[in-house]
């Protein structure tokens, strides 16, 4: 190898597994960034360090490809913790290159790095001269293998020195994940004999390329398939109920609640997936495969601690040669099933008024579904409105939605999210930004680098001036809503004055300017400043406070 600085050595061994890094520059990793542009590595600057690892981690969930987020030691070490904490609860391998405290000790000004990293789950590894590269490699296997975050410390008084000469050894081989026989022996007999069997994918089964297999199963046994939001129409076909949730409509989880045999895979049937216990009836038997060691929720009868895609392709061999015995029921009420589907409401088509005169956020999203390009990559932010794009707008892929924020329960990592996705999605692709007023005003200085980054890009802000969700929470129960209010902020000036295109939409009437800009080949970033209502309140959110309630009655009884 060739002489190299420590920072140039971490570069160096990142260079074989990545090539974008995102971040903002500082005197604690400045010599780690000059080594990454000798590398060829893409650095697409971010204006706040929250954004570094939010968009290294939407470029992977855009394109399954790592991504590095760097930042300096201290404050722009501990300004990116919550984008951090997302992406350890989110299972989600990305890399941040910090730099740290000199190897002699902390001074006055610096933090335990590595210990406010352990508290959210993180593991750090602190590179020396001896062995900077193989201490990169591990941190890097170690993120993919688990798929989590990790940090990667670069002492402040190491970053400019020579690295010690090392021959790295050659990156283990990925695992071939093989199936457990002794549990799937019995899954398989459960699934030939039920009646109503229902698959159910998660993200597991997405990463895991386990979407043609578990397809093919769903047609051999007749059964229904839906998806986690995460997992959106990876099993779209025949059968396909849509979203397992409260995305989804009410005549789907009443067939959900019908089955007799569920094959979950890869999903962890969060609190949100199960309806908060009502979307899988009492007397079903739940199979659970994923990679986890054990069962992720109490409703699990069966669990098989397996690969998705490797656990699917051996129950369809162990079907191979007989057909299953509860096929032709399984069959007719799939047909049934689909008849009540057709026949059955949708999602709720909005209204054209609402008390307050603003946008109805459901027609409005209807509408942006028919003026959107067919070839986009949709990003949103959390907050209440979170359920629009998945409920009303086509996604056709589970990567072309994603999710910041569910995992952890924040806001405010939208922008920063949608630049990485920008850099991830192919030539042609449109990346659309769902936001929240509340959400977009946290992470507004990254609207800069999405104008800058973003070849094609639609933000939608849900502007109802209030974070929304304590509205609808807390201020139905007679709380003073002044904390949660936000003044009218006119996003539309602030979109031009940093170079997007922008409109402020009061009507559906208004979108004519989106559309216009689209037809014109919607090139450069265009923000739509749309005046929702605050009197809608979205399904999932009822859902979510109902059982809350009923929770504290359990309590309070």
């Amino acid at each position: 190898m060739t002489s190299l600085t420590v920072s140039g050595r971490v570069a160096q061994v990142l260079s074989s597994y990545l090539s974008d890094v995102f971040g903002v520059m500082g005197n604690g990793n400045v010599y780690f960034l000059d080594a990454a542009e000798k590398e060829g590595l893409r650095f697409t600057a971010v204006r706040h360090e929250g954004g570094a690892i939010a968009a290294a981690d939407a470029y992977y969930r855009a394109s399954g490809r790592l991504a590095a987020g760097t930042t300096t030691y201290g404050p722009g070490y501990t300004n990116a913790l919550t984008a951090l904490a997302e992406a350890v609860k989110a299972q989600i391998p990305v890399v941040l290159v910090t730099g740290d405290a000199p190897s002699s000790g902390l001074r006055p000004w610096d933090v335990d790095q590595a210990a406010i990293a352990a508290g959210l789950g993180a593991a750090t590894f602190t590179v020396t001269r001896e062995a900077a590269g193989s201490i990169t490699q591990e941190a890097v296997e170690y993120a993919l293998a688990r798929r989590t975050a990790v940090v990667i410390a670069i002492p402040y008084d190491l970053g400019a020195l020579e690295a010690a000469e090392e021959e790295l050894p050659a990156p283990p081989a990925a695992a071939v994940a093989d199936a457990v026989d002794a549990g799937l022996g019995r899954a398989a007999e459960l699934l030939a004999g039920a009646k109503r069997p229902l698959i159910l994918a998660g993200r597991g089964a997405h990463l895991a390329g386990a979407g043609p297999e578990l397809r093919e199963l769903a047609d051999r046994l007749g059964a229904l398939t839906a998806g986690t939001a995460l997992a959106l129409n990876l099993l779209q076909g025949e059968g396909y109920l849509g979203v397992a949730g409260g995305f989804g409509t009410d005549t789907a989880a009443g067939l959900m609640d019908e089955a007799d045999v569920v094959l979950v895979a890869g999903a962890s049937l969060s609190p949100f997936t199960m309806r908060f216990g009502h979307l899988i009836g009492p007397d079903a038997t739940v199979i659970q495969v994923d990679t986890a060691m054990e069962p992720t929720n109490p409703r699990v009868d069966m669990f098989v601690s397996a690969d998705a895609k490797a656990a699917a392709a051996r129950v369809l061999r162990l079907l191979d040669g007989a057909a299953p015995s509860g096929a032709d029921a399984s069959k007719a009420w799939r047909a049934e099933a689909l008849k009540r589907l057709a026949e059955g409401p949708c999602h709720h088509p909005g209204t054209a008024e609402t008390p307050d005169g603003r946008l109805d956020p459901r027609a409005l999203a209807s509408a942006l579904d028919a003026i959107l390009p067919e070839r986009r990559t949709v990003v949103q932010d959390g907050g209440h409105f979170l359920g629009w794009a998945p409920m009303y707008w086509r996604i056709p892929r589970p990567q072309d939605l994603v999710m910041v924020g569910t995992a952890f329960q924040s806001i405010g990592l939208g922008l920063a999210s949608a630049v990485g996705a920008a850099r991830a999605v192919d030539d042609g692709n449109t990346l659309v930004l769902a936001a929240g007023d509340g959400g977009f005003l946290m992470g507004l200085s990254d609207l800069e680098s999405l104008v800058g980054s973003a070849s094609s890009a639609v933000v939608v802000i849900y502007n109802d001036a209030a974070y929304g969700a304590e509205i609808h929470q807390y201020g139905s129960q007679g709380l003073t809503e002044k904390p949660m209010l936000i003044p009218e902020v006119d996003f539309n000036g602030i979109a031009r004055a940093l170079g997007a295109e922008s409109a402020i939409i009061r009507s559906l009437a208004d979108l004519s300017a989106l559309k216009d800009w689209i037809d014109a080949g919607a090139n450069g970033t265009f923000v739509a400043d749309c005046r929702i209502t605050s009197s809608v309140r979205a399904p999932w959110l009822s859902e979510w406070m109902k059982a809350s309630q009923a929770a504290k009655e359990v309590v309070a009884g």
